[in-house]
C-alpha cells in the first residue's frame, strides 16, 4: 500500500467521522432521560405545590443552572454516541444495560452510546497507530503492506475493548465499596428504624447522610418506589444493579420478614452482624494470601539484588586469586 492510498484512507475516515459529528448534531443536541427528569421532579416539587406549573419552573431552573458543558457540550457528544451505536449490533442489550448500571452510568448514558462509544475509540486509536507509523519512521521500521494493516487493526481492536475493560474496572471498584460500607450503614439504619423511623425514611436518612455508590442505589430505590414500582420489585432491583452477594442476602432476608411479618429493626441488626463477620473473614483471606503475593516480587527483584551486595566483593576476591 503506498503512502498516497494510505493517506487518501486517512483523509476519507477523518471526512467520515466529521460528517457524523454534524449529522448527530443537527438531529439532536440534548439527551437528557424521561426518568432522570422524572426523577428531579419527584424530588424537587413540594407536595403542597401547583405540579402545572412548577414542574417546568423547575426544570428548565435545574437546566439553566448546569455548566454549559454539561448543558451543550455533553449532550451533543452523547448525541453523537447513539447515532453511531445504533448501526451497531444490539446483541445482548438488556446485559449490557445492566453491566453500565452496575458500573455507575447515568441514566443517559445508554446502551447505544457505549456502542458509539466502543466505535469512537476503535477509530481512534485505528488513525493514531496509522498516523505514528509515519511519523515515527527515524524511531521505528518504516512502514511496509504487511505491518501497516496488522499495526492498525490490533490498534483499533484494543480501541473497541477499552470502554469494556473501564467498565469492568469501574464495577469491580464499586462493588469493592459497597462491600465496604454496608455493615456500617446496616447499623446506621437500624438504629434509625429502632428509634422509630420507618424503613423508607431510614435509607432517606442514610442518602443524606453518606455519598457512596450504596447510597446511590438506596436512592435509586426510593426514586422507583415515589415512581410507583412495587416495594419488592424495586428491591431486587438493587440486587441486580451492584452485584454483590452480600447486599443480596440483606435484600431476601428484607424480602422475607416483610412477608413473614417479622420486626425489620431485629432482621437489620442480625444481617449487620453478620456482615460485619463477613468483611473480617475477607480481610483474614486477604491478609494470608498477602504472604504468597509478595514471593514473586521478592525472588524477582529484592533476592538478586541482595545477592549481588552480599556476594559481589567474595566473587571479587575469587577473581583476583585465580588470576
Amino acid at each position: 500500500m503506498s503512502p498516497i492510498a494510505l493517506s487518501v484512507a486517512v483523509a476519507g475516515l477523518l471526512a467520515m467521522a466529521v460528517f457524523i459529528v454534524v449529522l448527530a448534531v443537527s438531529r439532536h443536541l440534548h439527551i437528557n432521560s424521561t426518568f432522570y427528569r422524572l426523577g428531579q421532579v419527584v424530588y424537587l416539587v413540594p407536595d403542597d405545590s401547583d405540579l402545572s406549573d412548577t414542574a417546568v419552573k423547575t426544570l428548565e431552573e435545574i437546566e439553566l443552572s448546569k455548566p454549559f458543558a454539561q448543558r451543550v457540550i455533553m449532550p451533543a457528544l452523547h448525541s453523537i454516541l447513539r447515532f453511531v451505536g445504533r448501526g451497531l449490533p444490539g446483541r445482548g442489550a438488556e446485559q449490557l444495560s445492566l453491566r453500565l448500571a452496575r458500573a455507575g452510568a447515568k441514566p443517559s448514558f445508554t446502551v447505544e452510546a457505549f456502542q458509539g462509544l466502543k466505535l469512537a475509540c476503535a477509530l481512534v486509536t485505528a488513525l493514531v497507530a496509522l498516523a505514528a507509523q509515519f511519523v515515527l519512521p527515524p524511531l521505528i521500521a518504516p512502514p511496509d503492506r504487511l505491518m501497516t494493516p496488522l499495526w492498525t487493526l490490533g490498534a483499533a481492536v484494543a480501541g473497541f475493548l477499552l470502554p469494556e475493560l473501564w467498565a469492568y474496572d469501574r464495577t469491580k471498584k464499586r462493588q469493592k465499596k459497597i462491600r465496604k460500607v454496608l455493615p456500617d450503614a446496616l447499623d446506621l439504619l437500624a438504629v434509625s428504624v429502632e428509634a422509630g423511623l420507618g424503613f423508607d425514611a431510614a435509607l432517606n436518612r442514610i442518602c443524606q447522610k453518606m455519598r457512596n455508590p450504596l447510597s446511590e442505589a438506596f436512592e435509586y430505590y426510593l426514586l422507583e418506589l415515589r415512581l410507583g414500582k412495587p416495594r419488592r420489585q424495586a428491591l431486587r432491583q438493587i440486587e441486580a444493579r451492584t452485584g454483590v452477594a452480600d447486599l443480596g442476602s440483606f435484600v431476601s432476608a428484607l424480602i422475607q420478614a416483610d412477608q413473614l411479618g417479622v420486626s425489620v429493626a431485629r432482621v437489620l441488626r442480625i444481617q449487620s452482624d453478620q456482615l460485619r463477620v463477613r468483611r473480617r473473614q475477607r480481610a483474614e483471606q486477604l491478609a494470608q494470601k498477602a504472604s504468597l503475593k509478595m514471593l514473586f516480587p521478592m525472588v524477582m527483584f529484592i533476592f538478586p539484588s541482595i545477592f549481588v551486595v552480599i556476594l559481589g566483593p567474595a566473587i571479587r576476591q575469587l577473581m583476583h586469586l585465580n588470576s
